[in-house]
């Protein structure tokens, strides 16, 4: 279930927003109405970004090993038709 609370319940309430991270699902926090952060547990981060450094520097490393260079469309196109089957 998606929680949604005020900035605030990080000082007043945080053992309530620490009990829900805790569970894997992140927490949205709102400032005057409007989205303003999201807070998560260090295990759901990791999750989400695992791999990122290595296929960064993979690209990097590609990239100074080939003079090829794709546009934006080439490489969004590429991802859209992995993600998509």
């Amino acid at each position: 279930m998606i929680q949604i609370r005020p900035v605030s319940d990080l000082r007043n309430k945080f053992p309530d927003i620490e009990k829900a991270v805790g569970g894997g699902e992140p927490v949205f926090l709102t400032k005057n109405g409007y989205g303003a952060m999201v807070v998560l547990s260090l295990e759901a981060y990791s999750k989400l970004t695992d791999g990122v450094e290595v296929a960064l520097d993979e690209a990097d490393r590609y990239a100074s090993e080939n003079e090829k260079r794709y546009t934006h469309e080439e490489v969004f196109s590429n991802l859209r038709r992995r993600v998509n089957g």
